[in-house]
């Protein structure tokens, strides 16, 4: 009898059914976490858009301030030429989502100073028509302007104020974020 008992090994590992109910765990876990990992992703992208429009805006202002030139932003095509007010990109979007850049004006001519790619996820819905800073205050031609930044497609993990971003420029060319939509009491 004794010799039975030292023989035994006991049986290590999990068994297939243990192994079964872990796995069912994580895939519960991770159905449960995908719309909130990307809700969080949205929200990243419309805030990296926002602030990326903002520091544009107060670089343009600057340069305008320092070149002692006009300097204008506006929305642009793949090859970085002005789109005109209201017509779309080569995705057929028609908002600032196309990517924009900042260009001096020089002689009648605009030269590219910086530009900013696509991104047709965030939708950037302000005016259509190209912003120009002035010298020698940087001021913005026009009236105050403002650009919403909110999702493309919004789901019900992205819908309300908070998934939305605002930026509002001064006639002073003085640009500010505010979190929710730019109808909204900020």
């Amino acid at each position: 009898m004794k010799q039975d008992a030292v023989c035994r090994s006991p049986s290590a590992g999990f068994t297939l059914v243990e192994t079964l109910a872990v796995i069912a765990l994580l895939a519960v876990v991770a159905v449960l976490t995908t719309p909130s990992f990307v809700a969080w992703q949205v929200r990243d992208q419309i805030d990296a858009r926002a602030k990326a429009l903002a520091s544009t805006f107060a670089y343009a202002r600057s340069e305008a301030l320092r070149r002692g030139t006009r300097i204008t932003v506006c929305r642009v095509d793949a090859a970085r030429r002005c789109l005109a007010a209201g017509q779309a990109c080569a995705n057929g979007i028609a908002d600032w989502s196309c990517g924009w850049a900042v260009m001096a004006e020089r002689s009648g001519t605009l030269s590219l100073l910086r530009a900013h790619p696509s991104l047709s996820a965030v939708s950037i819905s302000g005016t259509q028509t190209n912003l120009t800073f002035t010298p020698p205050a940087g001021q913005l031609i026009g009236t105050f302007r403002s650009f919403e930044i909110a999702p493309r497609t919004p789901s019900r993990a992205t819908q309300g104020n908070a998934w939305r971003r605002c930026i509002h420029i001064a006639a002073g060319g003085r640009v500010r974020i505010v979190q929710g939509a730019c109808g909204a009491v900020s």
